[in-house]
């Protein structure tokens, strides 16, 4: 398959010479690229079981395969062809430039390659072409798969006319977006600096994955529910101005009526532009490309930050971590936690975005009705809805622990053994108080101000009840899956059954705490009454998860 598509992309060999690349050079590098990518295994099981996968290309390929069913959805459901291509090319613009900005980052900016090509003999715009071509077969293995359904759907409704048109716009599409993606990566790296160039480009996708998910919720709301096949493109006059309807607009060469004038240019547009941005993203905008990342890797220190003065900068995660704990081992587990949450870029990656994830899924499940949200918003202290805000929240803590155990450094925690430490649950408890204080607290306080502006003062033991019911699940979700050190193992993408089976159970327990909470929610000794068994349970759960062995830990490592 890699074979095949090497010779594809060899195949306009003259254009990447006029482009300023040297062909034989280009073509081993991406030769060697390719069979490192077959090589790369799999991080499926543990680490010292991995067995060879053979299907794992097959495996992501039906994964993609299943999203593009979703995808193509528009083209079945809305009657004007230009306008569900319009959709559809829209939502396929934006998955395909979320992958490349959130997984092939570090194909477009890997600096290795300086240990073995930059000694070389090799120009800027050959290792640059590289890495981009890299990718783009990396697209088409993905692209595939995603805009197969799509494209069968299209011949099977509109003949073999629109089947072979589809291949043009796809193939322009992906030019546009690997346009987007490396000028907003090249922006970032002439306006970084080398030290801040990689955290920079990580909120930067952190950003992204929160744009991402507000469209996929938000999007839809442009068609109207009650006639999804009525959409009419005229009211949305701007769409004129975007690559995606430039691109649907290709269909009117075979026929297809376009109900925006003009549709000999925007269909010029859609295959002039993509051409012109591909010509002067590898002609003018990557003769500093190398070196600049080669200053990146230089000046990487990984977050650490030198002694100054004898005195390390920096000191309110101390001040906290005396105040949250009382034995000097919670206090080491505090302070390691915080500190390599802050240090750790994969962690920012994957927790920060949780934070927006649940403001905009609430407001996605309050305008559910068709209502506007000056209606909603009126109504809203007549509800109980403020119950289903508190709760949500405990996902924020539940996404920043599952990911407190994992580390790519995992070998590092040697030291935990070396230690003459008795009880590694008070490690194991500083860590959880550390997640709690800098990700959990300061955004339950922000929920908490809402809901008590929202709904006003008598809300507030309601506040106090989700807390400590949240805090409650959490905990036993710790107790039960997450007996681990801090950043102390690899990460897994497969689990076991009986892990699997406690991590369901566990999640049980937050739907009864939540129910309970809402049918005694306008009796105040109820209330008060769950609020002191709740703590009392929250003792009895905490103690027994600060308490945990080494033994225990043993019996969990084979769990994996």
């Amino acid at each position: 398959m890699n074979r095949f598509l090497l010779f594809l992309i060899m195949l306009p060999a003259a254009l990447w010479h006029g482009l300023g690349a040297d062909v034989v050079q280009l073509k081993a590098i991406l030769d060697t690229k390719l069979k490192l990518d077959d090589r790369k295994p799999l991080p499926i099981g543990r680490q010292q079981k991995q067995k060879k996968i053979k299907f794992g290309s097959l495996i992501n390929a039906v994964m993609f395969l299943f999203m593009g069913v979703l995808y193509m959805m528009p083209i079945i459901t809305v009657n004007d062809r230009i306008a569900s291509l319009t959709i559809y090319f829209s939502m396929l613009t934006a998955i395909i430039t979320f992958m490349l900005i959130t997984d092939f980052s570090n194909v477009l900016f890997d600096s290795r390659d300086k240990y073995i090509l930059f000694p070389r003999p090799i120009n800027d715009r050959t290792l640059v072409l590289a890495r981009l071509l890299h990718v783009v077969i990396y697209l088409v293995r993905v692209v595939f798969p995603l805009a197969l359904p799509g494209w069968v759907a299209l011949g099977y409704m509109d003949g073999w006319k629109s089947a072979t048109l589809f291949t043009i716009p796809l193939l322009l599409l992906v030019f546009l977006a690997l346009f987007l993606v490396n000028c907003i990566y090249l922006l970032i790296l002439r306006l970084a600096k080398p030290e801040k160039f990689k955290d920079v480009i990580n909120y930067f996708q952190v950003f992204t994955s929160v744009i991402f998910f507000a469209s996929v919720y938000l999007f839809p709301r442009l068609f109207d529910r009650k006639n999804p096949t009525d959409f009419n493109i005229l009211k949305y006059a701007w769409v004129r101005f975007t690559p995606s309807y430039w691109l649907a607009s290709c269909w009117s060469w075979i026929g297809y009526p376009v109900a925006i004038s003009g549709s000999a240019v925007y269909s010029g547009l859609a295959v002039v532009v993509p051409v012109a941005c591909m010509f002067i993203l590898v002609k003018y905008l990557t003769p500093s490309f190398a070196s600049k990342i080669a200053g990146i890797d230089s000046a990487d220190t990984g977050g650490y930050k030198p002694v100054q003065n004898g005195k390390r900068p920096g000191g309110l995660y101390k001040k906290l971590a005396y105040a949250f704990n009382v034995s000097d081992e919670a206090r080491a587990g505090f302070i390691i936690a915080w500190l390599q949450t802050s240090r750790s870029r994969s962690f920012r990656m994957r927790v920060y975005p949780s934070f927006a994830f649940i403001p905009i899924y609430f407001y996605y499940t309050l305008t559910l009705g068709g209502e506007s949200f000056s209606e909603v918003m009126s109504k809203l202290p007549d509800t109980s809805k403020h119950l289903f805000l508190l709760y949500f929240s405990s996902f924020v803590m539940v996404s920043a622990l599952s990911y407190i155990t994992m580390s790519d450094q995992y070998k590092a925690a040697w030291v935990y053994y070396a230690t003459p430490v008795m009880v590694p649950g008070r490690i194991m408890i500083g860590a959880f108080k550390a997640m709690w204080v800098k990700f959990f607290l300061p955004f339950y306080i922000l929920l908490a101000a809402f809901v008590l502006y929202i709904w006003g003062l008598p809300a507030i033991l309601d506040v106090l009840l989700a807390v400590i019911n949240v805090t409650m699940f959490i905990c036993a979700i710790a107790r039960i899956n997450m007996r681990h050190l801090p950043f102390s193992i690899i990460e897994q993408t497969k689990q076991s059954g009986g892990r699997i089976l406690k991590s369901m159970g566990a999640m049980f327990i937050l739907g009864p705490l939540g129910a309970g909470h809402y049918f005694c929610v306008h009796l105040l000794w109820l209330k008060l009454l769950f609020i002191a068994l709740s703590s009392v349970l929250l003792w009895l759960i905490w103690t027994s998860y600060a308490n945990t062995t080494w033994a225990s830990l043993v019996r969990s490592e084979n769990e994996q």
